[in-house]
């Protein structure tokens, strides 16, 4: 299973940003995405995750209300949407795959994992 994260970058404070992560969804059939990032000298942490059938997600108390995850069934990608950013969100995120549809916010429930993008918030 191959994940492939895009869209980070530098952004002020406040500004927005939409991470995509694609995923050979044709493997499962079906799976929940989450997105997980680590700061420097921090450990990695639960961010945000989403079914790929659709339905609420789940956040991160440091992100709820800001961040939204969403699926884009004609990319077979699930987006990251990341709105009213900090500097505290500065981080390198990834996005991770399990099958089914039980929603999990630990990392070892994710056996599978792209290789990261890095959002940058200045102030």
């Amino acid at each position: 299973v191959q994940l492939q994260a895009s869209g980070g970058g530098l952004v002020q404070v406040g500004g927005s940003l939409r991470l995509s992560c694609a995923t050979s969804r044709r493997t499962f059939s079906t799976y929940v995405m989450a997105w997980f990032r680590e700061a420097p000298g921090k450990e990695r942490e639960f961010v945000a995750a989403g079914r790929w059938r659709g339905g609420s997600g789940h956040y991160g108390d440091s992100v709820k209300g800001r961040f939204t995850i969403s699926r884009d069934i004609y990319k077979d990608t699930m987006a990251l949407q990341m709105n009213s950013l900090k500097p505290e969100d500065t981080a390198v995120y990834y996005c991770a795959v399990r099958e089914g549809t039980y929603i999990y916010t630990g990392i070892k429930s994710y056996p599978y994992w792209g290789q990261g993008t890095l959002v940058t918030v200045s102030s």
